[in-house]
């Protein structure tokens, strides 16, 4: 944390809820009903929320290079070798 950032702080609710302050959540575009993912790390609790954004960073994370199968066609093949060991049982 830079010392520019301001450090806040939250309450957790008995159902273990707590507020995003507002101007968190205008900045990484948080709205009711937004998902988020939620990790423990070795320096506590980090909350990743999905938004739009979050996923477009995502695209073109998983392509497979030119010369790799699609996934449909190695599924197709594992499915086969799968079936043909269960066949010499």
């Amino acid at each position: 944390m830079t010392p520019e950032q301001p450090i806040n702080t939250v309450r957790f609710t008995n159902q273990g809820r707590i507020i995003v302050p507002l101007h968190l959540r205008k900045k990484f575009h948080i709205v009711a009903g937004t998902r988020a993912v939620i990790e423990a790390t070795t320096d506590g609790i980090l909350i990743k929320p999905i938004t739009r954004s979050y996923i477009a960073g995502l695209r073109g994370s998983l392509k497979r290079n030119p010369n790799e199968k699609s996934f449909t066609e190695r599924w197709s093949t594992h499915k086969r070798e799968e079936l043909r060991l269960e066949d010499r049982s």
